[in-house]
């Protein structure tokens, strides 16, 4: 499948973007009245033609559209502090698309070794995984947030921080409803800030373990966004 990102689609025609042109007709070397498969990243997936094989504007014509392509019947939501070095960040950002997040909250913590990220370099790289991995739907990547402010907008029922504080001895399986929105917290590589854990704890929002291993950030992150997936496998109605 020949899958392009195409989130201004509005029409049954459509043109690439010179980028997307070039890799269409040059690297797949696809031609007049080939088929391939436009995603706008809100569920849509649309069969189209090629009517032009233009190498900077390649012209499609829409034969066929399905809507909520791909849709998740849950929301897992990783709020996480950037590592110091970008790779790991830019690789969890990689893969949780891939396993299917829905959102990605960059958080601005005491302990924090990053304090700004591009953001427009994340959202380019969770485009090439959805599209990898055919997913319908773009995660939201949200900025760098300060981790206080944050906590004060957090729907603490559904909003789970870890930290490696002995507290923390529940996994999230314990808490686990199917169909439920998840929020996880995970911390820099120094953890969170005594006074972070505390403003959470006020907050209403509950300590999670995700294990006996001392996990790095992004590794810590990518578990808790797999776990959360395999508990809605398990537990998803027959």
């Amino acid at each position: 499948m020949h899958l392009f990102y195409t989130p201004d689609i509005n029409s049954d025609f459509y043109t690439l973007s010179e980028e997307e042109s070039k890799h269409c007709t040059r690297v797949l070397r696809l031609q007049h009245g080939d088929t391939v498969y436009l995603v706008d990243g809100v569920g849509g997936m649309y069969t189209a033609i090629i009517q032009d094989a233009h190498q900077k504007k390649c012209k499609l014509q829409i034969i066929d559209k399905q809507i909520e392509y791909g849709k998740l019947p849950y929301i897992t939501h990783i709020a996480v502090a950037p590592t110091k070095n970008m790779d790991r960040m830019e690789w969890f950002v990689e893969k949780a698309v891939e396993i299917g997040v829905s959102e990605i909250t960059f958080l601005l913590c005491e302990h924090s070794e990053r304090r700004n990220l591009r953001l427009d370099r994340m959202e380019k790289i969770a485009v090439s995984a959805m599209k990898q991995s055919q997913k319908g739907y773009m995660p939201l990547l949200n900025d760098m947030t300060p981790y206080h402010y944050f906590v004060q907008k957090a729907v603490p029922e559904a909003t789970f921080i870890a930290h490696l504080e002995d507290d923390a001895t529940k996994s999230i399986k314990d808490y686990y409803s199917f169909g439920q929105p998840y929020c996880i917290l995970i911390g820099p590589e120094g953890d969170f800030s005594p006074s972070e854990i505390k403003s959470a704890y006020e907050a209403g929002i509950r300590p999670v373990t995700l294990g006996n291993s001392r996990l790095r950030t992004e590794t810590a992150a990518l578990v808790a966004c797999h776990t959360l997936n395999v508990l809605h496998d398990i537990y998803a109605p027959l």
